[in-house]
C-alpha cells in the first residue's frame, strides 16, 4: 500500500534505526508503552516482549489492518483505530481511557511515549501529554528535526520559543541521532531526529499553575518580536494598567525594550507569577 502524505506517513525502513529508538526509550518490563502511528507494526513488534503492555494507535483503517495481522499473536499489545489527538488542544477521550484503565491496572508501571510520529501531529500530540497532571515518564520519538532543535533551544535563538519554555519547564530534552530522508518511505523533504524527553517532576514543581503559564508563554511569543512591555499590556488587557506593567517590569529589573526570546526559563517563570499576582490583587482590591 501507498503512504498517505494527508496523514504525514513516512516509513521507517532501517531496522538498525528503530532498534536505537527501542534502546533510547529504555523499556522495562513493567512500562506501559504509548505509540502513536502504528504503520506497519516494525517498531511495534520490537517493543511488546520488553514491556508490560503496549497500546498502539493508528488513523489509518488499512494500515490498522495490515498491522493487526503482524500483531496478531502479540497478547499484551493493544490496538487502537483512532486518531490520538480529538483536536489540537485535546487528547482523544477513548484513547486515554485505555491509558487510564492500565495505569490504574499496573500503578507501579510507567507510561512511556515511544513513537514515529506523524510530521502534522507531533507537536500537539508532545505538548498535551505534558499537560497531563501525570505525564508520560519519558517519550522517545522520531519527529522533524526542527522540532526537536525548537524543544531544546535556547534564549536568544531563532528557534527559541513557547515549544522550548514548555517542554524544558517540564523536562530534560536532547536529540539522540539526527535522521536523514533517506531512510524513510516516501522520503521527507526534511531532516528528521530522534528525540528524548525525561519527565523531571521537580521542574514542573516550580510552574505555579501550569496552565496559566502555557498560555502565558504563548501570549509572549504570539508577536515574537514585539517588546516585552507591549506583550504585558496585550496579554494583560482589562487587567493591567500600563503603570502597573512598567511597575513589574522595574521591580524585575527588566528593560522595557526587552523581547521574551532574550530571557531564560526562570526569568519567564518569576515574570508570569509577578505578573498575575498583582493581576489578582488589583482585582481582588
Amino acid at each position: 500500500m501507498s503512504p498517505k502524505h494527508k496523514l504525514g506517513q513516512n516509513f521507517l525502513m532501517d531496522q538498525n534505526l528503530l532498534k536505537l529508538v527501542v534502546r533510547s526509550a529504555d523499556i522495562q518490563p513493567t512500562d506501559i508503552i504509548l505509540e502513536v502511528g502504528t504503520g506497519t507494526g516494525g517498531l511495534t513488534v520490537q517493543m511488546a516482549p520488553l514491556a508490560r503492555h503496549v497500546i498502539t494507535v493508528e488513523l489509518d483503517p488499512q494500515l490498522f489492518q495490515l498491522a493487526g495481522e503482524e500483531l496478531f499473536s502479540c497478547e499484551n499489545v493493544t490496538m487502537l483505530n483512532q486518531d490520538i489527538l480529538k483536536n489540537k488542544n485535546r487528547l482523544n477521550p477513548v484513547v486515554m481511557e485505555q491509558i487510564d484503565s492500565l495505569r490504574a491496572q499496573y500503578p507501579d508501571a510507567d507510561l512511556k511515549l515511544v513513537a514515529n510520529l506523524p510530521y502534522s501531529v507531533a507537536t500537539p500530540i508532545m505538548t498535551n501529554l505534558l499537560a497531563l497532571p501525570d505525564p508520560p515518564r519519558s517519550m522517545t520519538v522520531l519527529i522533524q528535526k526542527e522540532v526537536g532543535e525548537r524543544m531544546m533551544a535556547e534564549p536568544n535563538t531563532k528557534d527559541y520559543g513557547a515549544l522550548s519554555l514548555w517542554c524544558q519547564c517540564q523536562a530534560d530534552v536532547r536529540i539522540v541521532r539526527i535522521i536523514p530522508p533517506g531512510v524513510f518511505f516516501p522520503p521527507p523533504k526534511v531532516y528528521s531526529a530522534i528525540v528524548h524527553l525525561e519527565y523531571q517532576p521537580e521542574k514542573r514543581a516550580k510552574v505555579t499553575d501550569l496552565h496559566r503559564w502555557h498560555d502565558f508563554i504563548r501570549a509572549m511569543f504570539f508577536h515574537r518580536r514585539k517588546f516585552l512591555r507591549s506583550e504585558l499590556i496585550s496579554c494583560f488587557k482589562n487587567q493591567l494598567e500600563k503603570s502597573d506593567v512598567d511597575l513589574i517590569l522595574d521591580k524585575m529589573g527588566l528593560k522595557p525594550e526587552t523581547r521574551a526570546e532574550q530571557l531564560d526559563l526562570e526569568t519567564m517563570l518569576k515574570l508570569c507569577d509577578t505578573s498575575y499576582e498583582i493581576a489578582e490583587a488589583k482585582k481582588n482590591a
